[in-house]
């Protein structure tokens, strides 16, 4: 049970962060998978400790958790807010593609750590 929740957890990475590379690459020209990986890393792992914190409150809690993921690709990636949040739009969208296919062919669920919502 715990190696097949490892497993998906890496392989959602995988997908999360394929999200993140493929947003970067046409926000701000920045080629690295292995960054965009840790990046998705990173931003999972925030994305879990402010909504256990704040995530909770109605409205404002979500919009917090969202900021805070939003902090994580502003700091990693070159730009400003606008190229943050374009980031992960593209992120988004590009995971929705990806696990679309994947749960189309019966491969995996519909679901992806590193990208929220996703």
């Amino acid at each position: 049970m715990v190696v097949a929740s490892l497993v998906v957890f890496i392989a959602s990475l995988l997908i999360g962060g394929l999200g993140i590379f493929l947003g970067a690459k046409f926000v701000v020209d920045v080629e690295d998978y292995t960054y965009a990986f840790i990046t998705a890393l990173i931003g999972a792992i925030i994305w879990a400790v402010v909504g256990f914190f704040v995530g909770w409150i109605p409205l404002l809690g979500p919009v917090l958790v969202f900021l805070a993921y939003l902090a994580v690709i502003n700091s990693r990636y070159p730009g400003g807010w606008f190229e943050a949040l374009t980031i992960t739009v593209v992120a988004w969208l590009s995971v929705l593609v990806v696990l679309y296919i994947l749960a189309f062919v019966g491969v995996t669920g519909f679901e992806a750590a590193g990208v929220p919502g996703a």
